[in-house]
């Protein structure tokens, strides 16, 4: 049984490695919304390209994805207005409610629809396999390499973004990379899971510090930590690894709530980012 759970265990940390970084980025610009309504638009992109023929978790399926990704990082890089009667929440949320319907409609028009939707929500990830980990791996990589090298650059763009010219341009960069990581996670995870992966370690973190740093190793070590035992529940009691994981991310969240106040942990409410403080 352990060799068959190793594939999905390492898929799952290795998608948690840059969501957990992503997340603490969503929570601080306040934009909670924004992976579903990006996980439900590169969903769009495979369904379309399911209509076309074309078969799911291959290359051509994955550009379907990311060209998809990139018409909602231009959108919601366009849509950041600090004064806006609008707020960019709503465009996020209908972003997602159109992207869903128009996944169930075209679903409807094909075949395979109803396993495909189940697909798109809750993933194939006991299924994965070493090729699609190591190329998921090499692109998360490849983010996580940009990432550090324009740090402060990102950073600054989410916590002082009065620091940043152009910053519609670097936005449109920024979700342009959080596309690719979606691309690529939803169609091995499910909608389901990149959401949680993204939202649940992050709020946790920021549950017990508001130092950017720390919160980003308190976020990977209970999305692991939530990763191993809903893995190894779902093997023990043969139930869906995708559900099981979602709802095994809400238990820990729950523990990590109800423990806090135990622990007497009050984190201040300004997020402190430590490259940051440099510069001042």
């Amino acid at each position: 049984m352990l060799d068959l759970m190793i594939p999905p265990i390492v898929a799952a940390l290795i998608i948690l490695s840059i969501h957990a970084y992503l997340g603490l980025h969503v929570i601080a610009r306040e934009v909670i919304f924004i992976d579903l309504a990006f996980a439900q638009i590169a969903a769009f992109g495979t369904t379309v390209a399911l209509l076309m023929g074309i078969e799911p978790s291959t290359t051509t399926s994955f550009l379907f994805a990311f060209g998809f990704t990139l018409l909602g990082a231009l959108l919601f890089s366009m849509t950041r207005m600090e004064k806006s009667i609008v707020p960019q929440e709503a465009i996020i949320g209908v972003s997602y409610v159109v992207a869903s319907a128009a996944v169930i409609l075209l679903a409807s028009l094909t075949a395979e629809g109803s396993e495909h939707l189940q697909e798109t929500l809750t993933g194939t990830l006991i299924w994965v396999g070493w090729p699609a980990i190591g190329k998921m791996a090499s692109a998360y990589i490849a983010v996580g390499l940009f990432h550090y090298l324009l740090r402060r650059k990102f950073l600054a763009l989410t916590f002082a973004p009065e620091r940043i010219g152009n910053i519609r341009f670097w936005d449109f960069v920024f979700y342009v990379t959080f596309g690719i990581v979606i691309s690529l996670s939803v169609e091995i995870a499910g909608v389901l899971m990149v959401f949680t992966a993204l939202v649940i370690p992050a709020v946790i973190a920021f549950l017990y510090t508001n130092r950017f740093g720390l919160a980003l190793l308190i976020a990977w070590g209970a999305g692991a930590a939530a990763i191993l035992s809903g893995i190894g529940a779902s093997f023990y009691w043969d139930l869906a690894t995708g559900p099981l994981l979602v709802c095994t991310f809400g238990v820990t969240l729950i523990l990590a709530a109800v423990l806090r106040p135990l622990l007497g942990i009050r984190p201040g409410r300004e997020i402190v980012v430590a490259s940051l403080e440099q510069d001042d």
